[in-house]
């Protein structure tokens, strides 16, 4: 069984989803690839009732972070996509907390690991766009090569103010 649960941060609201023992989704409403893997037949969970306790640690993470703090915790997440996108993944979530990094830069990693010469910025760029939980797994924290904020499934109002969150000194205006 899939579950949902609604959060209302600052920025808008989120929609959770979980497999009912982990995070498996968690996106800003009405982004690009909402849902995307969702259960059309999954249980909306409400404050209303009980609700799952990965959905209270997921609130608990987004309270202290729109908070302005680092979260000293992870929720217990479920990703689910290829074994690149994984790849990438598994390299995003070990951005720090106010400190970001390129696509380009990724790709180099992805590259070195896979001992292979070279790794199409693009398809990193595919990869992290495509990530179901966003904000933990901090997408947000990837900058064009020029520090340019591109590219955010969220919009790049949302990546600017969660950058922004996290103290992260942004490029000039026009970039």
């Amino acid at each position: 069984m899939k579950y949902t649960y609604h959060y209302d941060s600052p920025l808008g609201g989120i929609t959770m989803a979980s497999d009912g023992e982990s995070l498996s989704g968690l996106w800003f409403d009405g982004q690009k690839y909402f849902g995307a893997g969702l259960a059309a037949d999954a249980e909306e969970q409400t404050e209303s009732g009980e609700i799952l306790p990965v959905f209270e640690e997921t609130k608990k993470w987004l309270d202290i972070y729109f908070d302005g703090k680092e979260p000293d915790f992870t929720p217990r997440l479920h990703l689910q996509g290829s074994p690149f996108r994984m790849e990438v993944w598994e390299i995003l979530l070990k951005i720090p907390y106010g400190k970001t990094t390129t696509y380009k830069e990724i790709a180099e990693r992805v590259a070195a690991q896979r001992g292979i010469p070279s790794m199409s910025a693009q398809a990193v760029g595919g990869a992290v766009g495509h990530n179901p939980v966003s904000i933990i797994v901090p997408c947000h924290r990837i900058l064009g090569t020029d520090g340019s904020l591109t590219g955010y499934a969220g919009g790049v109002e949302k990546k600017k103010s969660l950058l922004s969150l996290e103290n992260v000194l942004l490029p000039e205006a026009g970039k």
